[in-house]
C-alpha cells in the first residue's frame, strides 16, 4: 500500500506548490477540496491544511474537524490551515494592522523537531491579511518574526498525534529553508518512508492496469506529445498488443513530425497506426478564421477520424488518455471549474459517443514527473523532453484562414526556429517555443526588388507548469541568426519579430 499525504486545500494559489515540493521529497501526496469526504486509513500518514483567500471570520469561513483528525494522523496547518487550528481549537485570529506579504525572517524561540536544520533569521515568505493574536490553551510558540507574534506553534501534550500551525508558505521559492521544514514533517513527524519514485511508480501503474483491464482492448490517441507517449508505453507494458495507438496527421504538425513520431512509436514497440488525414482536415478548415472555431473544427474531425478507425478493432471496452494531475485538480476546485479561456485541446465526448470506460494512468503525476517516468520506461529522451504542443497544432499558430500553403510556410519557418534552439543549446532552457505567421503583410526589400510579404512572430517562455509564464530572454544574436535564416531560406515571409509578452496577462497562444 502507497504510503500518502492529504491535502486539503481552502483554495489556495500555492497549493500545488505545496504538492510539488512533497512528491520532490519522494512521498506521495493527493490534493481535495476541503469539503471532500475521506477515509483515514494506515495508507495515510499525515494531513497539511493549505492557506486560502478567505479570512476564517468570516460567516462561511470554509472549515474541517481538525480535532478528528489530529487523533489518528499528524497535521500541519499552513498560513490560512494555521489560523482554523488556532480558532477551531479556542485561540484568537484578527485582522492584522496591514497586509503581510512578502519576505519576513523567522526568530526561533524553541527547538523542535518540525525546525530541525532551520537556522534563525531564515527567510520566509507571508501572504495573509489576518494574525494569530493568541493561541489556545495547550499550544506554545515555535517562531516569531518582527511583525507577528506567532509565525509557527505546536499543541502540546501527548494525547492526540502532532498537531502544527505555520502562518508563512514553505512551498515557495522565496521561503529559503521551507522544503527542509515540510521534509521535517514528512520523515520525522508522519515517518514517511520517501519510497515514492519513478521505478515504484511503474511498478505498481502496470500491475493495477493489468487488474483494470483484464484481457479487454484499450484504443488511444497519440499525439506525439510527452503525456499521450509516457500513458501509451504504460498501458502497452501491461498489455502489449491490446493497446491500439492511433495517430492522425491533422495536415497542422510541425514539418516530418508525422513520420518521425511513428518511427519513434514502433522503435519502442507500440502497436501504433498513423492516419494521414490532411486533405480532411484542410477541406473542413477552410474558410474559417475564429480560433475558438477553428478549435472545434478540429476537434470535432478528429473525433469523427478517430471513431471510425476505433470501428475497426473488436474488443475495445477501453480509452486511454494522457490526463495528469493539474487537468485533474482544476475540475475539482475549491471554487468549481475556471472560466474558460480557451477550449481544453484534450477529446471531450468520447467516452460517452462510445461507451468507452477511461483509462488514465498519469491521473496523479505532474509535468515533471511524468517526464522522469518516461525516462525510466526507456523512452528516448529527445521525445520525452519535447516542448508541449496544442492539439489544434499549427492551426492556432496561423492567425485567420488556414490553408495548406500557410502551413507549408509555417513548417518551414518554425523547423529552422527550433533546429537553431537545439543547435545553440537553448531547446532545454525554455518551456515551450514556436512560430506564429501573422495575417499582414508588410513591404521588404531583397536585392533591387520590393517584396510585399508574411511576418511572423517567434515565441519561447519559461515556465514550471504552464499556468503562468515568462517570456524567454533568449541572446539577441541567437534572434538576429534565425531572423535572416527564415528570410532568406523561406520565400514568402519578409519580417520576423519576438515577442516578450508573459502569461498572464498573455497566453502562451496567441489563439
Amino acid at each position: 500500500m502507497t504510503e500518502r499525504i492529504l491535502i486539503l486545500d481552502f483554495g489556495s494559489q500555492f497549493t500545488q506548490l505545496i504538492a510539488r515540493a512533497i512528491r520532490e521529497a519522494n512521498v506521495y501526496c493527493e490534493i481535495i477540496p476541503f469539503q471532500k469526504a475521506f477515509e483515514i486509513d494506515d495508507s495515510l500518514k499525515g494531513i497539511i491544511l493549505s492557506g486560502s483567500p478567505f479570512s476564517v471570520n468570516e460567516e462561511h469561513a470554509p472549515s474541517v474537524d481538525i480535532a478528528a483528525m489530529v487523533k489518528k494522523v499528524p497535521v500541519l496547518g499552513i498560513c490560512y490551515g494555521a489560523q482554523l487550528t488556532a480558532k477551531c481549537f479556542g485561540g484568537r485570529v484578527d485582522k492584522s494592522n496591514k497586509r503581510e506579504y512578502g519576505r519576513a525572517k523567522l526568530q526561533l524561540k524553541k527547538e523542535d523537531t518540525l525546525l530541525n536544520g532551520i537556522t534563525n533569521d531564515s527567510q520566509v515568505w507571508m501572504s495573509h491579511s489576518d494574525s494569530i493574536t493568541l493561541l489556545p490553551e495547550g499550544f506554545e510558540i515555535l517562531a516569531t518574526t518582527e511583525s507577528i507574534p506567532v509565525a509557527g506553534f505546536r499543541k502540546t501534550g501527548t494525547d492526540t498525534c502532532s498537531l502544527y500551525g505555520i502562518q508563512f508558505h514553505p512551498e515557495v521559492y522565496h521561503s529559503t529553508q521551507g522544503k527542509q521544514l515540510l521534509f521535517n514533517f514528512l520523515t520525522s513527524i508522519c515517518g514517511c518512508s520517501q519510497n515514492w519514485t519513478p521505478a515504484s511508480f511503474v511498478n505498481e501503474t502496470v500491475a493495477r492496469l493489468k487488474q483494470q483491464i483484464g484481457d479487454s482492448h484499450v484504443i488511444m490517441a497519440l499525439s506525439g506529445g510527452v503525456d499521450s507517449t509516457v500513458a501509451a508505453t504504460l498501458i502497452s507494458k501491461a498489455i502489449g498488443d491490446r493497446l491500439h495507438g492511433i495517430f492522425v496527421d491533422n495536415g497542422v504538425l510541425r514539418r516530418n513530425e508525422f513520420e518521425q513520431v511513428l518511427e519513434t512509436y514502433h522503435s519502442i514497440g507500440l502497436n501504433v497506426k498513423g492516419i494521414d488525414a490532411r486533405q480532411r482536415f484542410y477541406s473542413e478548415l477552410k474558410g474559417k478564421t475564429d480560433p475558438e472555431e477553428k478549435r472545434k473544427t478540429i476537434g470535432k474531425l478528429f473525433i469523427d477520424v478517430f471513431q471510425e478507425e476505433a470501428n475497426q478493432v473488436s474488443g475495445v471496452q477501453f480509452l486511454g488518455q494522457g490526463t495528469i494531475y493539474p487537468d485533474v485538480i482544476e475540475s475539482v476546485s475549491v471554487h468549481g471549474p475556471s472560466q474558460t479561456i480557451k477550449s481544453h485541446h484534450n477529446v471531450g465526448g468520447l467516452p460517452e459517443k462510445m461507451h468507452l470506460s477511461l483509462v488514465e494512468p498519469l491521473r496523479f503525476l505532474f509535468k515533471d514527473e511524468v517526464r522522469r517516468v518516461g525516462l525510466e520506461l526507456g523512452i528516448p529522451a529527445d521525445m520525452i523532453n519535447r516542448h508541449p504542443f496544442p492539439g489544434p497544432g499549427l492551426a492556432i499558430r496561423i492567425l485567420g484562414e488556414v490553408t495548406e500553403e500557410k502551413v507549408q510556410l509555417l513548417q518551414a519557418a518554425d523547423d529552422i526556429y527550433i533546429t537553431g534552439l537545439k543547435d545553440r543549446d537553448l531547446y532545454n532552457s525554455v518551456w515551450q517555443a514556436g512560430t506564429i505567421l501573422l495575417p499582414v503583410k508588410s513591404v521588404g526589400v531583397m536585392g533591387d526588388e520590393r517584396t510585399y510579404e508574411y511576418t511572423v512572430a517567434l515565441r519561447a517562455v519559461t515556465s514550471v507548469d504552464g499556468m503562468t509564464a515568462d517570456w524567454a530572454h533568449l541572446p539577441y544574436e541567437f534572434l538576429a541568426d534565425i531572423s535572416n535564416e527564415i528570410i532568406n531560406n523561406v520565400r514568402g515571409i519578409n519580417r520576423v519579430v519576438y515577442d516578450i509578452s508573459s502569461k498572464p496577462p498573455a497566453t502562451i497562444e496567441w489563439e
